[in-house]
């Protein structure tokens, strides 16, 4: 219990100095839309997909929930999404909620390869709620005084408002049928977060670094069903950089349609910002389903960062749908086939 009002007074020192980090996906490609504005329309066909993730629940409980559509349309070899978020952090009591529109242009450079440029504009909401916490007054050398009350929080909530805010990012992407390359900016506009008033705290750009290649194993499994299935393996990196701080998920997905198992390691062992602290923070460990149009992923994130397994991990789950293209127009039937993405769905 004292380690859960730690973090949730920590929490609230994050919003008031508003140097907050964005939400995370374990599942970063199965919400490209989330990862990168230029995968806007990569399914080449309408998309919907929906990520829930519950990070550290026996501690602090951060939820993020994502709900995107996007649609490719090949006549003017564009692609174009909208994406809502919501994210609860420390027991819901920071709240935000994003509504982002994005637009993709692919350039083909061949039937095996194109490049992306995608743009974002994203409407924020931004709360904060100081009823239901604790604070220093409520605690003796006993400790919690049951039925107390603070003298802190209605002074906090009445000089405390919501922020609303217009943000942008940007991004790109080469691909061709075995590799990707991805690059993406986020908040590049760089909007203020505080809370109160004459607090300009503004947030850092978010830097990110995707790549990974699909290599098929066809042929060397000695499966008989080899034909019918996809059987692949696809190493990952996906580098992220925000403020001061940077991270690196490694890993790798194995692909044995319709199943799909991953192993990641999230962190940045040779980089330390403090000594008493490691730089390690996650193994997650995925599985995942597709069937035709449909795919659902679960993945689990073991916490082994000083926070400890006592966090309670992170739980995540992914849905994603895609529909029959629609029908194209007799000009865009003639063009040049387009390059199927190869990153996987998870």
């Amino acid at each position: 219990m004292t380690k859960r009002f730690l973090l949730l007074g920590l929490v609230l020192l994050l919003s008031r100095a508003g140097w907050a980090q964005d939400p995370q996906f374990t599942q970063f490609y199965a919400a490209p839309l989330y990862l990168n504005p230029a995968f806007a329309g990569s399914a080449l066909a309408p998309r919907i997909t929906v990520n829930y993730r519950n990070q550290w629940p026996s501690v602090a409980n951060y939820v993020t929930s994502m709900v995107g559509v996007d649609h490719y349309m090949p006549r003017f070899n564009s692609g174009v999404g909208l994406m809502v978020i919501s994210d609860n952090q420390g027991q819901g009591q920071i709240r935000s909620t994003e509504v982002a529109g994005q637009y993709a242009y692919q350039i083909q450079l061949s039937e095996l390869s194109a490049v992306r440029l995608g743009l974002q504009a994203s409407y924020v909401n931004r709360s904060v709620g100081y009823f239901g916490l604790t604070f220093g007054d409520q605690f003796t050398n006993r400790g919690f005084i049951d039925g107390s009350t603070s003298a802190d929080a209605p002074l906090l909530a009445a000089a405390a408002k919501s922020n609303k805010y217009v943000d942008f990012s940007t991004g790109a992407l080469y691909y061709s049928d075995w590799v990707w390359l991805g690059v993406s900016a986020h908040h590049i506009n760089r909007p203020s977060q505080g809370f109160f008033a004459g607090d300009n705290s503004r947030l850092p750009i978010k830097g990110s670094l995707q790549m990974g290649l699909r290599i098929p194993l066809m042929g060397f499994t000695g499966l008989g069903d080899e034909d019918e299935r996809e059987i692949s393996f696809s190493p990952v990196v996906n580098y992220k950089f925000q403020g001061k701080y940077d991270q690196l998920d490694i890993g790798a997905y194995f692909t044995y349609s319709p199943l799909t198992v991953g192993m990641y390691y999230r962190g940045l062992p040779f980089k330390k910002y403090d000594q008493r602290i490691n730089n390690h923070d996650a193994l997650a460990f995925l599985v995942g389903f597709r069937q035709d149009k449909f795919s659902v992923g679960y993945s689990y994130d073991a916490t082994i960062s000083t926070l400890g397994f006592a966090s309670g991990g992170s739980h995540e789950i992914s849905l994603s749908y895609i529909f029959d293209p629609l029908e194209p127009s007799r000009k865009a039937r003639n063009r040049r086939k387009n390059p199927q993405l190869a990153c996987p769905k998870f």
